[in-house]
């Protein structure tokens, strides 16, 4: 038996002991950040994504206090950027500029997917949505959603779309065109959205659904025809390109949102910073200008909002990947 002080000794090194655990996730919050944080980007430098997360850098760096680095890791679409933020450590230094595919379509693509959308991860903050646009060749003979419609249904799988890979946005989204319309389209999957597009222009794929931003220089330029927009309210760069619903296709619009998440288990406190620091560049008179330039609407809310919207994105195109049998190997 050990000494009464020996005793009263081993007592309070043991308090002293749980106080600091205790006492460890707000220090960390009071503290953070202490050096840069990383925002990871699961697409190449110059991708759509890519171009959110730097704009967002610098404002964020300042309201943080700290750099804020981006890194690419593109890959399998964006599974291999997943994999990487779930297993790091939980400490707000590691972030995710994570996209709808991601979060909601992804685990209803893959059989084995080697993150849990639900369980692997801490929504930080929203921070953009974007539209899209259908579009077809400049010498395509369909000037008109309509006029695509009827000539799919008179051969079905005769017309081709492009998309920037299996089970991307671009291509879930043609998908919903086609079962809104009671069609069959051939997909024809590309090695990201660029070559997908230049397949288009080329004329070697009849149509895409691409992000509005993207596309929109190829419009003005006559390289491809506009067909109709995927959102409520038409473009205000191309005000006679109707919406989906107005060409007659009761569809509801493409979800193409961003938002910021780290790996689980991440301190309430250096949430609430992080969401600050978001919503301090998104708001930026100069960052929001360049963003709605580029057709990005930005998106202010907070960590569970944006969680919410993942989750009901996830059992809308859920139910919709499972009855139309779309997988990923």
């Amino acid at each position: 038996m050990l000494p009464a002080t020996a005793t009263r000794r081993a007592a309070l090194a043991h308090s002293v002991l749980l106080a600091s655990l205790f006492a460890l996730p707000g220090a960390r919050a009071a503290d953070f950040p202490d050096h840069s944080v990383r925002l990871v980007v699961p697409q190449s430098a110059g991708s759509g994504g890519d171009v959110v997360a730097r704009l967002l850098g610098d404002k964020m760096g300042s309201a943080l206090g700290a750099s804020v680095v981006v890194e690419n890791k593109p890959g399998a679409n964006g599974i291999v950027a997943m994999s990487y933020v779930a297993k790091s450590p939980a400490d707000g230094y590691t972030l995710l500029l994570a996209g709808v595919s991601q979060m909601s379509f992804n685990p209803k693509l893959y059989k084995n997917l080697p993150y849990d959308a639900d369980k692997d991860y801490t929504y930080v903050a929203p921070v953009v949505d974007t539209p899209f646009v259908l579009v077809a060749g400049k010498n395509s003979p369909y000037k008109t959603l309509p006029q695509l419609i009827a000539a799919a249904k008179a051969a079905p799988n005769a017309i081709t779309f492009a998309s920037a890979g299996a089970g991307n946005s671009t291509h879930l989204s043609t998908e919903l065109i086609a079962s809104g319309a009671g069609i069959k389209l051939k997909h024809i999957p590309y090695k990201g959205s660029g070559p997908a597009l230049n397949a288009v222009i080329g004329g070697q794929v009849d149509l895409m659904t691409s992000v509005l931003g993207s596309a929109l220089p190829q419009i003005q330029g006559g390289n491809v025809i506009p067909l109709a927009v995927l959102a409520d309210q038409r473009a205000s760069d191309l005000p006679d390109v109707p919406t989906l619903k107005e060409a007659g296709l009761n569809v509801p619009p493409m979800p193409g949102w961003y938002a910021i998440v780290g790996p689980a288990g991440m301190d309430k406190a250096v949430v609430r910073k992080l969401n600050a620091a978001v919503q301090a560049a998104i708001t930026d008179p100069a960052i929001n200008k360049k963003l709605k330039d580029l057709y990005f609407v930005p998106l202010q809310g907070s960590a569970e909002q944006i969680r919410a919207r993942a989750d009901e994105d996830a059992h809308f195109w859920g139910d919709f990947i499972t009855k139309n049998g779309i997988q990923v190997d």
